[in-house]
Order: structure tokens, then sequence, then C-alpha cells
């Protein structure tokens, strides 16, 4: 009997911290109704200068995934994949067939092809949940984003019309805002990007549609649109709160990777030079 009790005494406690939780939190993937109001900048406009930093795992998955040993087995817990709720709204990526068997290729050969081991910029919208602070530095007519990994950064070119010159690692990013919202259109990518390291991918197709809103003094909410018609059936979306760096002085700091990966890329050619 009085295990009988204890036991429901425990499922009663559940019960009500999980109604707690759900009641307190959005559910993920849903945009947070909010009416905040962000400060303004002299322009009017809705002042999102700050340093910021995605607090999740989407860089090791953007989908739903459990732990699971790291890529060097000698160093133990050290480095393995911490599990994580996914970021994809609905869950699922929409691939084409043949790109969904690249996808797991992909997987399978992680540490010889995803861009970010080779130090590459990690393009959009990847470099906002790297792991790795941003900066947002905001003028009337463009709008500076800065990333501390591999000192990537892009410029968004308010209010433009103008078409991507050609193809490049960050993409071409044109903004406008929409009340609270800051949305910036995205084009102009190559196909050398990664979304993850469990090897999701896009072509040079890919056109992303992000949403930046404030939802409160030191948090936003950023929604990233897919599109790209030769790797994925439809459009889908991925969805995250940032959150503002607080400590005193928070900046960037100078991350150049280049000189890590030197060695795994050119060594074989340098290695018998030297004799």
């Amino acid at each position: 009997m009085r295990n009988r009790f204890t036991a429901m005494v425990v499922a009663g406690t559940a019960a009500v911290v999980a109604a707690f939780w759900l009641g307190t939190t959005p559910t993920f993937g849903q945009t947070p109704t909010s009416t905040y109001r962000a400060p303004r900048t002299p322009d009017g406009k809705p002042n999102l200068n700050g340093t910021w930093e995605a607090l999740n795992t989407a860089n090791w998955d953007i989908q739903d995934h459990v732990a699971r040993q790291g890529p060097v087995t000698a160093l133990g817990a050290s480095f393995s994949v911490p599990p994580g709720f996914g970021v994809v709204e609905g869950g699922e990526i929409p691939y084409l067939p043949e790109a969904l068997a690249r996808k797991k290729e992909n997987a399978a050969n992680w540490m010889t092809r995803d861009p970010e081991i080779k130090c590459y910029m990690p393009g959009v919208p990847r470099a906002t949940y790297q792991g790795y602070p941003f900066q947002i530095v905001q003028t009337p007519q463009q709008i500076l984003m800065a990333y501390e990994f591999a000192n990537a950064s892009r410029i968004i070119y308010m209010n433009s019309k103008d078409e991507s010159p050609g193809n490049f690692w960050m993409g071409w990013s044109r903004g406008h805002w929409e009340g609270e919202t800051l949305v910036v259109d995205v084009t102009g990518f190559t196909d050398q990007t990664w979304f993850d390291r469990a090897g999701n991918f896009h072509s040079d197709a890919l056109h992303v549609v992000e949403r930046y809103t404030a939802t409160g003094p030191d948090h936003l909410w950023y929604e990233a649109t897919i599109e790209d018609p030769k790797t994925f059936v439809r459009p889908w979306k991925m969805s995250m709160p940032l959150y503002r760096r607080m400590e005193k002085n928070a900046q960037l700091l100078e991350y150049l990777c280049v000189e890590f990966a030197e060695e795994l890329m050119y060594g074989h050619l340098s290695k018998h030079q030297a004799r």
C-alpha cells in the first residue's frame, strides 16, 4: 500500500511539473507571442545591436538526436555528441530521394567532408547557431553581421533590389523591416556549406529568408525558411531563440582557424619537401 501511495505521489508531482512546464514554455518551433517593442535606433528602427549567441546543439544536428560517441574514441566522453531537440519545425527535412541518399553518405563521412573541419566560412543559417557569438551592427543603409568562427562576416543591404553578382560562402543578403522584425533575403550561395555536422546540405540554388524579432531586451527569436528545389521537395523552416551575451566587455574574439586545418588539408604536400 505504501509503495502504491508513493507511486501515486510521484506520478501526480510529475503531472504538475509537466503542466507547469508546458504552460510556461512556448512549444518549440512556434514563434513566441510577444508585445515587446524594442528600443529604437536614431532612424526609428528596432535596435538589434549587440553580441548574440544560440544555446542549442543544432550545429551537431538540426534534427532531434541522442547522445553518441564522439569522433575520437580515445578521448572517452570528451567531445562526445550531446543530445538535443531539433530546430526544424515539424522535425522533418523534406529531401528529394537522391538528396537524402547523399545526406546519409555525408553523415557517414563527416570527418572528411564537413566544411567546418576545413575552416571554411559556415554559410547561412549555420553561422547563427554554430556555437560561437556573432555581432549585429546597424546603420540605416546597411547592417553588418560579424561571426567569430573563421572571422566570417556579411553585409545586409537594406531596401536594395540589387541581385547577387556571383556566388558566395555567406550568400548575398538584402534586408527590410516588417514592423518589429528584420527580414533578410539571402541568395547567391555556393554549394560548399552544410547546415550541421550531421551531413545536412544544400545546393547552389539555396534561398534563405531570415527573420530576427526582439522578444525582450536580451532575446531575439530567429527563423530561417529554407528553399532549394535541387535538394528539397518543398520549403521548410528552422527556428530558435538567440541570447544576448551579457558579460562585461562582451565582444568577438579573433578565431583564425585556418592554421588548425592546414596540416589536415595540405600536410601531405609538404612533409617531405624539407628533406
